[in-house]
Parts: structure tokens; sequence; C-alpha cells
């Protein structure tokens, strides 16, 4: 399985900065002691046509060029620097790179990625460009190069915070299906209306988060019943777990296991291609939230070898991080 790293471009950060960017280091060392069959990758840069596809080429400009005015960075939360440019072109590029993995292999991750509160003409919550957004646009633009029929795409959005951003830039767009579970009172506080949004409470455990998922995932296949969907992105985000500073839920580590195993399953019923972003995670202890995403991505590996073996699957592998 591919999974593209874009942490060689570290952001610089003032001191006592929340964003925990040294997770993305420690996750993919994390990934290459510990499952030997992901073949990690550097990201490629997206290209600012890549971009255009989605954002306004004045805010591509503006990022970058370093010309964001101060209400536009205090938004994305991050100051401008060549090297935040930079990372924000690899985080787009990693996921359209996984893009294209998926739809040969069956499965394929960004460690990064997920930066789905960027709109289409600004950034926000840590969110530079949306980089699941340029990337579904960029497969489809691919697609409609050698078959007449759109690609259908899904967007399954785990992380605790809905995808805004990702929901505005597609509302009113039938070829890609929005779905967002998220806590109810968390960021960010003015919500966009995706294709189905399930809002949670404060303090949601396994057992309601597990039953919510599985209603919202009868409802999407039951809605694109008449739409084959031809790939899903996939947001992973570890920050529903219990030990998150900024989660709110109270899921365990095996609940979270359970909702990765759950998509993932649904996912290969159906011969789904699938790309998956890490997205949020901001643990009390940032080595928590590394092991949580790492166990997602084994439970990926295990996806993608199952997916080698053809419609049938194969026996489940086992998990290399017992």
């Amino acid at each position: 399985m591919l999974a593209y790293t874009s942490d060689h471009h570290e952001l610089p950060l003032p001191p006592g900065h929340r964003f925990p960017m040294a997770k993305y280091a420690m996750l993919r060392e994390r990934v290459a002691q510990a499952l030997p069959g992901v073949r990690l990758a550097p990201a490629p840069a997206a290209s600012e046509g890549e971009l255009a596809l989605v954002h306004h080429p004045q805010y591509v400009q503006a990022v970058a060029q370093g010309t964001l005015s101060p209400q536009q960075a205090r938004e994305i939360g991050f100051p401008w620097s060549p090297q935040m440019a930079e990372r924000s072109c690899r985080s787009v590029g990693a996921t359209v790179a996984a893009a294209r993995a998926a739809l040969r292999e069956g499965v394929a991750a960004n460690l990064a990625g997920g930066t789905h509160h960027a709109y289409a003409d600004r950034g926000s919550g840590y969110c530079v460009f949306n980089d699941v957004a340029v990337a579904a646009r960029l497969m489809q633009a691919e697609h409609r190069r050698h078959r007449p029929e759109p690609l259908q795409v899904l967007v399954i959005d785990l992380d605790v915070h809905q995808g805004n951003g990702t929901a505005a830039i597609f509302q009113g767009d039938a070829s890609v299906f929005t779905l967002s579970l998220h806590g109810a009172r968390n960021f960010p506080f003015r919500k966009e209306a995706s294709d189905l949004d399930v809002e949670l409470p404060d303090g949601c455990t396994d057992a309601p988060y597990l039953s919510a998922l599985d209603e919202a995932l009868s409802s999407v296949w039951q809605r694109l019943q008449d739409r084959p969907v031809g790939l899903c992105f996939y947001l992973a985000g570890a920050d529903p777990h219990e030990d998150d500073r900024l989660g709110r839920l109270k899921l365990s580590a095996e609940g979270l296991a359970m909702r990765d195993r759950r998509v993932l399953d649904a996912l290969a019923a159906r011969r789904i291609p699938v790309a998956l972003s890490m997205a949020g995670g901001y643990g009390r202890d940032i080595a928590t939230t590394v092991g949580l995403q790492c166990r997602t991505l084994c439970l990926a590996w295990e996806h993608w070898v199952r997916w080698q073996a053809g419609p049938r699957g194969a026996s489940p592998v086992q998990s290399a991080l017992a």
C-alpha cells in the first residue's frame, strides 16, 4: 500500500503554538517501523493549476507570494512563510497521489491531509488548501478523458470537526456526496450543509457513535443507489478519541478501530477505491495520537491486502501491531 508523506517540509511555528507539527514525522517513523507492507513515498507538490480547480486564483497567488492579509492569516492559524506555502501544496499533492494510487490499487493514504476547513477563497482552522476537494476535482477531470460517465465521489469525513469547507465547495453538486459525523458543539461554530450531517453530543462514547455511523452509512448507500461511487475519500481523524485535547467526544481506541473497520468493510463490499487522509488528532500525549493513526493505517493495509486478492477478498491479515 502506498502512503505519501510531506513532513520533510516542516512548518516553522512560534514557541507554544498548539498545532502538533511533530506528529507527522513521528507517524512516518512509526509506520516505517511497524508496517513494512506500506510503501512510503514523498508527496509531490500540487500545481497552481490543480489548486485552481477548487480555489480562487487570487487566493492561490496570495499563499504562494506571501500576500495574505493579516485577517486571512489569523483565520488559517499559521504565520505565512515559504515553508508554509510549500507544505500546503505538498499536503494537497499527497492526497492527489493517494487518489491516483487508490484508483489503481484499491487503497492508498496521505499521512497528513484532511484539510477540510479550507474554503474556495480562504483557509481556516489550520487548513490552507482543501486537499480532498482538489483531489476529487482532479480525479473527475482525469476520468472524463477516458470515460463518458462522470466519476461519482464520496467523502466520508469522520474528523471530530465538521468539514465545513468541503461542504461549502460541493454544495449543489450531485457528483460529490459529503458525509460528516462531528461534534455538535465543536469548531466550526457556524456549520455548512453537507449532503448528510450527523451531529454528536459532547461526551459521546463508542456505542452511540457506532450506531450513528451505521445509520449514516446505510442512508448514504440508499441515497446513492442510482449513482455508483467510483472513489471515496476517507478522513480518518483521531480526534474523536477520549484523550484528545480538542475533541470533546469519548471514543476509546477500540471504538476508533471499529469505526475504521466499518467504513473499510462497507467500501470493500462495494469494491470502492479509497484514499485515506489522517486529518485531525490533538492528543494530550501526542504519542497516543500517533498510535491511533498508525492503527488506522494498519487496518487500511489489511484492506489493501484483501483488495489485491480480488472481489471475494481473503482472510483478514493478522495485524502487524498486535
